[in-house]
């Protein structure tokens, strides 16, 4: 697919809030006070990711922020699944998803072989686990019972209510096998480091094409990458390659920044002038991506505040 020749035509795209730059501050203060902004400024969702071994728990901090901050969607991007059986991890979810009124979205994904084994735990045939994951995760999310019997995962169960509206899931999907296996189970995938040539040429297709088969609703593509209006765009794309380039050496991600043909974190950024970032977002949408996650990477109070201004003209309501 050329993705030149792509329809341009505006497409709506809902637009977030990443909250995951404030996690190494492990506040539920600082992580309430950036959603409750976010909700001032009228944007769709937020999310937060949870570090495998960071001791900060996104589900229990997104339900005490949505006991205060009702306007917005809330979701994790993502939860690691190798650390939490699936049943543990459905029952904290519906907890979580009705502390919040109904506005969780679970975003779940293997992560990354390195951090798994700095934990003690193997990560051996990640998507038989996966596999088995969502063939317990979902009939509880679903329906609260569940009876399966797997290579990875056995579980017979039945919670003590139904769930009446059960929370969306996306998964973390970057490999064809992945992909196949979120759309035909979830409500679609939730990326990072993955730009705008990959989604349309490799996500969406794979993506859709599962879901499709499986009689599942087109499906939802969460993108996160960092985004920062200024004038100083060469030296903001430097300063995200230094500081993030980790990202760059991980084999799954590795794979992604290759197939878009970039080398290093900074030239996936949506960095610029107004205009250009602008247009960044736009390629977005017309790749496919439904939902945009911003992690504002800001150096300056100024930068901040046109970051902020840009994504608030491109909400849509």
């Amino acid at each position: 697919m050329d993705y030149n020749m792509l329809n341009t035509e505006e497409t709506a795209l809902k637009i977030g809030i990443n909250g995951t730059g404030l996690v190494q501050r492990a506040s539920i203060e600082d992580i309430r006070q950036d959603a409750e902004q976010a909700a001032l400024e009228g944007f769709d969702s937020y999310w937060l990711a949870e570090h495998p071994s960071g001791g900060f728990d996104a589900l229990t901090v997104l339900s005490l922020v949505g006991a205060t901050v009702t306007e917005l969607e809330l979701g994790t991007a993502i939860v690691p699944t190798f650390p939490r059986h699936p049943m543990t991890l459905a029952g904290q979810t519906l907890t979580a998803h009705q502390a919040c009124q109904g506005r969780l979205t679970l975003g779940i994904g293997l992560s990354h072989k390195i951090m798994m084994e700095a934990m003690g735990l193997p990560f051996e045939k990640p998507i038989g686990h996966l596999r088995d994951y969502l063939s317990i995760l979902m009939a509880l999310l679903e329906t609260g019972q569940v009876s399966h019997q797997g290579a990875h995962y056995s579980c017979e169960g039945t919670f003590f209510q139904k769930p009446a509206h059960p929370p969306e899931v996306l998964v973390a999907a970057l490999g064809p096998q992945a992909l196949k296996v979120a759309g035909h189970r979830t409500n679609g995938t939730t990326l990072a480091w993955v730009g705008p040539k990959t989604v349309a040429s490799h996500i969406k297709p794979k993506l859709s094409q599962a879901a499709e088969r499986a009689g599942r609703p087109a499906p939802r593509i969460l993108a996160t990458l960092p985004i920062c209006v200024t004038d100083q765009p060469d030296r903001i794309r430097t300063l995200i390659t230094q500081r993030l380039s980790f990202y760059a050496e991980l084999p799954s991600y590795r794979a992604m920044f290759d197939r878009e043909g970039v080398e290093h974190p900074g030239d996936l950024a949506l960095v610029g002038s107004a205009a250009q970032v602008s247009d960044q977002l736009e390629r977005l949408a017309a790749a496919g991506v439904t939902d945009y996650a911003a992690s504002i990477f800001a150096t300056q109070p100024e930068e901040q505040a046109n970051t902020r201004a840009l994504l608030t003209q491109h909400i849509q309501h």
